[in-house]
């Protein structure tokens, strides 16, 4: 399994929002990194909930429960999108000023490459983000 970090404006598509849509499309993603991110997705592999701008929080967890396919927000067709399901709110949402303070997060896409809208996440930073959000890995 792999482990993702999807990050959305509160005011454009929250936590809150996905929860009540249940399984719905991570659409609009016009970035060629962030698109080759979910190209790599499998099913069932989790992801991060990240509240950006304003928030910069992690506030949940997703999973993937459709892999990469044609974005029909997309007119070129050149980009595509996957569908994501909640799992887990975070009883606790972590900051971002959290995550830049512990050392063995100071390498993450999100600390080091902030605008990349759609990031890997490794294992170790996974299970750490997690327990500093108050969920079990």
């Amino acid at each position: 399994m792999a482990y993702w970090l999807f990050k959305s404006e509160s005011g454009a598509w929250s936590w809150d929002d996905q929860v009540k849509s249940g399984i719905d499309c991570w659409d609009g993603v016009r970035n060629y990194q962030a698109a080759n991110n979910m190209k790599a997705m499998k099913l069932d592999d989790k992801g991060f909930f990240y509240h950006s701008v304003n928030e910069k929080q992690i506030v949940g967890i997703v999973k993937i429960a459709k892999e990469y396919y044609p974005d029909h927000t997309d007119e070129s067709g050149r980009f595509g999108m996957v569908d994501v399901e909640p799992v887990e709110a975070f009883k606790t949402p972590v900051t971002l000023k959290q995550i830049k303070a512990h050392p063995q997060l100071s390498e993450l896409a999100l600390v080091r490459h902030s605008r990349l809208s759609v990031m890997p996440i490794d294992d170790r930073s996974w299970e750490i983000l997690c327990e500093m959000g108050g969920v079990s890995p």
